[in-house]
């Protein structure tokens, strides 16, 4: 399904004693699906679950690799022959200690600028400031820099880089030619006063301690907690974009996408050109028309190419036959004999029975370190998110630390792009360095380019504004939590029980305690508990932000900046 073309070198894996072609460079996630693989471990009520996010947020596409339990397969990259099996919950875990060994002394670096995150804005960035000349290290949780945006194809001898892809690469290349470290699988997992950082990188924990902090997170996807959201086969578009753009695979040869915005037609051309089957784009915006007119205008004066962009994507989804549901929403999914069967409701009604089921439904900002570390947001009640309070310049309220991009509130990648280059020379000023002419020229066009990118984006979501309220057709029986496997039902009765607060449901129900951490639980249940009792969304409605931010082993816990 989907396999890239002969000259890829492959190389054999071991799944539960079958033997599974897989492509050198790939993630044991793109693999798996790629030879039909849907379930990667199991609940602890029996349930299967698959691939759903597709960059180690959701932690659901978790598999034992050559006896190391709880590994994500997304980020698993292939490297050679091993032996995976699925994993089930509570599996006793056995083999060998793979932690950083408890009397290991901590290592602490203490670079001048520390960047967190290598997508575009991070990127952007450790350019701007190491051709100031400051020292700059990027740490970068993935396998490869660039983000979910400019995500690199990984794969030899698969179909060549696009224009994304190569744009992306350009600018790694950039990086690394001004100077600035980009450390790739560098986990961190922890935010302390003033600026200290906790990560696992290359296998062991490092604390550092740099003069300026950019915390570049990025975004994630959000949650449409409909019947069936949880089965295997049903993920994110990001997840789906994610395995087409970096190993060449389809999530099905059969698939529809559904959800809010304009990823979800990039989906459909690039899976139409791959040779999927793409049954349908279910769009909860109204379609366009006489009123849509002003918009569009401002998109073309503001960013031309962007729009012809969309507009090929467009065009590219009609020739393959893919139409277009407008206000229109999936009501639910359902097992069908090895597929999945959607419905589809609103304007248009109707089921599909498909291989996957890709949702969109628009993004929530990884915003969890800036929170750790105090910085403090404002609530954002028409996104239905926090936005972190910055100056002009991407200083947040915590003295040295600076925030850019989709983790402070949605902006898109060309915005973060520009915000990288305001940061990073900001960063670098901080610390004393004197800014060229040529560099100075540089902010100036980047603040005319943010301005300019977000009167973009105003015009684009105005274009993509859903006609009422997108809500999923929840059922009491429907999952809220996947981690811990809460369901509305669950939520109501803890209400029933004198619950009044989110911390209160938490306690009771474990909503929230599982190892996404409340990512994708916590803003429906924040926003589903203002519903029921009337109370608003702000900066404290929802979890308190906890290290650590992403689940550690207990050995790295143990080499925490306690023991540095």
């Amino acid at each position: 399904m989907g396999a890239a073309s002969s000259a890829t070198d492959t190389v054999a894996i071991d799944f539960e004693g079958e033997v599974v072609r897989a492509q050198r460079g790939e993630s044991l996630a793109a693999a798996l699906t790629g030879n039909g693989v849907r379930a990667f471990r199991t609940t602890r009520t029996g349930a299967s679950r698959g691939v759903f996010c597709g960059m180690g947020v959701c932690q659901d596409c978790l598999v034992e690799v050559d006896g190391r339990a709880n590994q994500r397969a997304c980020m698993v990259m292939v490297d050679g022959p091993m032996q995976v099996r699925r994993e089930a919950h509570a599996r006793p875990v056995a083999g060998p200690f793979a932690g950083t060994p408890p009397d290991a002394a901590v290592e602490t670096e203490r670079p001048e600028i520390l960047i967190i995150g290598a997508g575009p804005g991070g990127l952007a960035a450790a350019r701007a400031a190491a051709r100031a000349g400051a020292e700059v290290v990027v740490l970068d949780e993935r396998s490869a820099a660039g983000g979910q945006f400019y995500k690199q194809v990984s794969v030899d001898g698969a179909a060549p880089p696009d224009r994304q892809h190569q744009e992306g690469r350009d600018l790694v290349d950039a990086v690394r030619t001004a100077g600035a470290q980009i450390r790739s699988e560098a986990l961190v997992w922890g935010a302390f006063e003033p600026r200290r950082f906790m990560a696992i990188a290359a296998g062991r924990s490092v604390c550092f301690e740099p003069g300026t902090a950019i915390i570049a997170t990025g975004a994630y996807e959000r949650a449409w907690p409909v019947p069936g959201w949880t089965l295997p086969g049903v993920m994110t578009t990001g997840a789906a974009q994610t395995l087409w753009r970096t190993a060449r695979r389809l999530p099905g040869r059969r698939v529809l996408i559904a959800g809010n915005g304009p990823l979800n037609l990039q989906l459909a051309s690039e899976l139409i050109e791959g040779g999927g089957e793409v049954v349908a784009v279910v769009e909860a915006a109204r379609a366009p028309g006489l009123r849509s007119v002003g918009d569009i205008a401002a998109m073309a004066r503001t960013a031309p190419q962007l729009l012809l962009d969309g507009l090929g994507y467009h065009r590219k989804r009609a020739r393959g036959g893919c139409p277009m549901l407008y206000e229109s929403v999936v009501a639910a999914i359902a097992p069908a004999e090895g597929s999945l069967s959607v419905s589809v409701a609103g304007a248009h009604n109707r089921t599909e029975t498909v291989d996957a089921v890709c949702l969109g439904y628009g993004f929530l900002p990884s915003h969890e370190l800036s929170r750790v570390l105090g910085c403090r947001s404002d609530y954002d009640a028409a996104r239905g998110h926090l936005v972190t309070r910055r100056d002009a310049d991407g200083a947040t309220t915590v003295a040295s630390v600076y925030a850019l991009g989709d983790c402070t509130g949605m902006g898109g990648a060309r915005v973060a792009l520009a915000e990288g280059i305001i940061a990073g020379l900001a960063a670098a000023e901080q610390l004393g360095y004197t800014l060229s002419p040529e560099l100075e020229t540089e902010r100036q066009r980047a603040k005319a380019d943010a301005a300019r990118h977000r009167r973009f984006q105003t015009a684009l979501w105005r274009l993509f504004a859903p006609g009422r309220p997108l809500e999923p057709a929840a059922t009491p029986e429907t999952i809220l939590c996947r981690c811990e496997e809460v369901t509305f039902a669950d939520v109501e009765a803890a209400l029933a029980d004198g619950a009044t607060s989110i911390g209160a449901v938490k306690r009771l129900t474990r909503a929230g305690m599982g190892r996404c951490q409340g990512r994708y639980c916590a803003p429906i249940l924040e926003q589903y508990l203002a519903r029921r009792t009337g109370q608003g969304c702000d900066e404290f409605s929802g979890f308190a932000p906890q290290v650590p931010v992403k689940p550690v082993a207990i050995a790295d816990l143990a080499g925490g900046p306690d023991r540095v």
